[in-house]
């Protein structure tokens, strides 16, 4: 079954989506993310993605308030990512009602440390953010881009123990215009085991089908619901499918 996963990104409090990573291109689309998360349960969505842009950009928690309201007043399973650099993060994650956290820069900068979080809190806990642009993984809110390669990334922490990962294709995020089809299919081919969530240019109702089909264990869905080319309540209506 792939599990549906409307994406709420977060700057100054509000719902806002951007293009391609790029903070100068956002657009904004509610001041208020809890009523969005509960449309999303209304609608029968059991799962939701919570990006801390700021957090991102600031190399810490920022917008923990917001995560713990949504946690409080639904009862979605949320993964959160953006931010998380410290244990101390980390920590103030799942306090706040994060059922998993998403950690991506860390993966790259500090092995040890993202390995230390895997043993302590289980790979059930801790997903993977492997974020490509180019084929070379980029870190730190997509500001930077490491020498990473993608497919030697994954395979180094599935070796550890990594069982999920959440890849996004920069390159087609935020754009409806499609998602990386061909770059799942090889990653699938590659390690049939991984639980692998697929993030990025989810445009269509065709798109969702068509990455079920492939084995995705989820598909993160954003842009397209803010502008409407996917409607919330047959995402709702999809899941029940599924189910």
């Amino acid at each position: 079954m792939t599990k549906l996963i409307p994406a709420i990104d977060i700057i100054d409090g509000k719902c806002v989506r951007l293009t391609q990573g790029d903070y100068q291109q956002k657009k904004e689309y509610s001041n208020d993310p809890l009523a969005i998360a509960k449309s999303f349960e209304q609608a029968g969505i059991k799962w939701l993605h919570i990006v801390d842009l700021d957090g991102a950009k600031a190399g810490n928690i920022v917008n923990a308030k917001t995560l713990k309201e949504i946690a409080t007043h639904t009862n979605l399973h949320i993964d959160f990512g953006g931010g998380v650099k410290t244990e101390k993060d980390l920590e103030l994650a799942f306090e706040c009602g994060a059922k998993q956290v998403t950690v991506g820069s860390i993966a790259v900068t500090n092995r040890p440390l993202f390995l230390s979080w895997l043993e302590t809190y289980g790979a059930d806990k801790i997903i993977l953010g492997a974020d490509t642009n180019k084929g070379y993984i980029a870190i730190n809110g997509w500001q930077q881009q490491s020498e990473l390669e993608l497919f030697n990334f994954l395979e180094s922490y599935i070796n550890e123990g990594v069982k999920t990962v959440i890849c996004t294709d920069i390159s087609k995020d935020g754009k409806l215009q499609g998602t990386a089809v061909t770059l799942y299919q090889k990653i699938i081919k590659q390690f049939p085991k991984l639980q692998l969530i697929a993030s990025g240019g989810v445009t269509s109702l065709q798109d969702i089908h068509t990455l079920n089909e492939l084995g995705c264990e989820g598909v993160i869905i954003g842009k397209a619901i803010y502008e409407g080319t996917i409607d919330i309540a047959d995402l709702g209506a999809i899941q029940r499918f599924y189910q």
